[in-house]
C-alpha cells in the first residue's frame, strides 16, 4: 500500500480521532458510542466501520461483516484528507478486517493507537472470529499505544482463567505488556466489590484507577466507552496516565446519569452527554 502523508491543518482546527469499529444499531456501543463519547469530550470523531449489526439493549440478533478491502479504504479516504489524532479500534471482526487495518496503519503517519480487544458483547455473542484472535494477538497488539481488555478478554488473549485477584491482575498485565503494546489497561469493571479497579501498566510502572462501583444494569457500552475517551484524551495531547484518569471521570459520570433511564427492556447504555444534557 502507497504511504500516506499527513495532510497540513490549520492551527483552528479540533482534535481528531478515527475509530475503526462495529456499528450498533441501538447506538449504545460500538461506532454509535466511540462518536458521542468523541464529541462529548471535544474532539472531531471519523469512522471506519467494520461490521453491522442487529444490536439492540437486549443483545445482538445479527452480523454482517464489511469487506476487508472496504475498511481499508474508509481508513484511506480519512487518513489521507483529514490529519487524525489517534486511532481507536473496537470489533474487528474477522483475521482479514485486522489485516487490512494493520496494512493501512503501517503505511500511514505516525499515531496512537488505542485497541479494545472486543471479542465477546456483554450478552455474551461472538464479536470476534476465533480464528483471528492469533492475528489480533501477533499483528495488531504490538503496534498498539494501548490496550483496553476487561478481565474476560484478558484472559481469553492469554489462554488463562480470569484474574480472581490483584496479585492475578498484575501477573496477566505483565503477560499482555510482554506481547507488544506500549500499555496496558486491565480493567476490573467485570469484578465484585465496591470499587471498580482497573490497572494500568508501562515500561513507566504500574497504577491503579478506581471509582465507586455504580450499582446499574445500564453498562451497555462503557468499555467502548472508556477506550474513547482515553483516545480522546490521547488526540488532545495528554499523557496516557492523565488521559485514563480523565476518561475513568467521564465514565463514572455517564455511568450515574444512565442509571437514572432506561431506553430499552434490557441493558440500556450510559449517558454520553451527562455534561451536557440533550
Amino acid at each position: 500500500m502507497a504511504p500516506i502523508a499527513k495532510p497540513s491543518f490549520s492551527p483552528q482546527s479540533v482534535p481528531i480521532a478515527l475509530t475503526v469499529a462495529g456499528s450498533d444499531s441501538g447506538a449504545g456501543a460500538g461506532i454509535q458510542a466511540d462518536l458521542k463519547t468523541f464529541a462529548a469530550l471535544g474532539v472531531y470523531g471519523c469512522s471506519a466501520i467494520t461490521s453491522l449489526t442487529a444490536q439492540n439493549t437486549c443483545g445482538v440478533q445479527g452480523v454482517f461483516p464489511v469487506a476487508a478491502d472496504f475498511v481499508a479504504a474508509q481508513m484511506h479516504s480519512v487518513l489521507s484528507d483529514m490529519p487524525v489524532a489517534v486511532i481507536k479500534t473496537g470489533m474487528l471482526a474477522n483475521a482479514e478486517v485486522i489485516q487490512a487495518l494493520v496494512s493501512t496503519y503501517d503505511s500511514a503517519y505516525p499515531l496512537p493507537l488505542v485497541v479494545d480487544p472486543v471479542m465477546l458483547a456483554t450478552s455474551g455473542d461472538r464479536l470476534l472470529e476465533e480464528a483471528a484472535v492469533e492475528v489480533l494477538i501477533h499483528e495488531l497488539l504490538p503496534r498498539a499505544t494501548l490496550i483496553t481488555p476487561n478481565l474476560l478478554e484478558a484472559a481469553a488473549l492469554l489462554g488463562e482463567s480470569p484474574a480472581q485477584n490483584q496479585q492475578q491482575r498484575a501477573r496477566q498485565a505483565e503477560r499482555l505488556l510482554a506481547l507488544g503494546p506500549q500499555a496496558v489497561l486491565l480493567k476490573g469493571g467485570h469484578d465484585q466489590g465496591p470499587e471498580a479497579d482497573d490497572l494500568l501498566l508501562s515500561d513507566a510502572g504500574l497504577d491503579h484507577f478506581s471509582r465507586p462501583r455504580v450499582n446499574t444494569r445500564n453498562t451497555h457500552g462503557t468499555g467502548c466507552t472508556l477506550a474513547a475517551a482515553i483516545a480522546a484524551g490521547l488526540a488532545k495531547g495528554l499523557a496516557l496516565p492523565l488521559a485514563v484518569e480523565e476518561a475513568k471521570d467521564y465514565l463514572q459520570g455517564a455511568l450515574l446519569a444512565g442509571a437514572q433511564r432506561s431506553l430499552g427492556s434490557g441493558a440500556s447504555p450510559v449517558d454520553h452527554f451527562y455534561r451536557n444534557a440533550l
